[in-house]
């Protein structure tokens, strides 16, 4: 078959999905379905599909796609043709973009209005991590959200929390009350005798500066764990 009448098969079946797309929202769509809509976007005129079922075969399902890191993804794309550098950074930006997304929805509400919103923002955030990560929230003295910053990154089950550095931080935005969150990467939320001493070093660090502790949040891809809700701040 002519390359041309490949090309023109692909367009046709791209346009068949794009329109199909427009119509559902991905709504009755498996992971491979919508893995090989978008890479559309970065792999022009080849059939996506393959490589779609390929990652798919890889890594499970779409979730896992998308938590994999920089490395993962570069490894696991050597293994398919036709998906270069382009592919790589477009697959890792996708739940990057999310993140953004879910920030900026924060900001829009303050903590007291969405502690909904930003528990699901640090399961999406840090909760897929294969390793430990500490992060800290930042609020202003109406409760609106400032920023968020990672603070430490450790292996598995293990990161270190730095109080003096939160303080700083804090200090440095002009926030008046921070949450803390690290991620608990075996998936039970529940915290260690040693999440609890680490809640009272920042808690003890910020009052210093006359900054609240409002919160430590413990997540995990699917759940999370809240010291405030459980009374325990």
């Amino acid at each position: 078959m002519e390359t041309n009448e490949i090309k023109n098969l692909n367009l046709g079946h791209r346009n068949r999905v794009k329109e199909k797309f427009l119509k559902t929202n991905f709504e009755g769509w498996q992971d491979y379905e919508i893995l090989e809509f978008a890479l559309f976007f970065v792999i022009p005129y080849k059939d996506t599909k393959p490589a779609a079922k390929k990652l798919i075969q890889k890594f499970g399902i779409l979730k896992e796609i998308l938590n994999a890191d920089y490395s993962e993804l570069e490894t696991s794309l050597k293994e398919i043709k036709g998906a270069g550098k382009h592919t790589l950074l477009f697959l890792y930006f996708l739940k990057h973009f999310a993140i953004k997304y879910s920030e900026l929805k924060i900001k829009e509400k303050d903590y007291f209005s969405c502690q909904e919103d930003v528990c699901k923002f640090l399961k999406n955030l840090i909760g897929s991590s294969s390793k430990e990560k500490m992060c800290a929230v930042f609020l202003n003295s109406a409760g609106d959200i400032l920023g968020h910053k990672i603070m430490s990154e450790g292996t598995v089950g293990k990161s270190a929390i730095y109080p003096n550095e939160i303080a700083k931080e804090a200090l440095l935005l002009n926030s008046r009350s921070v949450i803390i969150s690290h991620n608990h990467p075996g998936g039970n939320c529940k915290p260690s005798k040693n999440d609890e001493v680490s809640t009272e070093l920042v808690k003890g660090a910020l009052s210093l500066v006359d900054i609240v502790l409002l919160d430590h949040i413990i997540v995990s891809d699917l759940e999370y764990y809240s010291f405030k809700e459980k009374g325990l701040l």
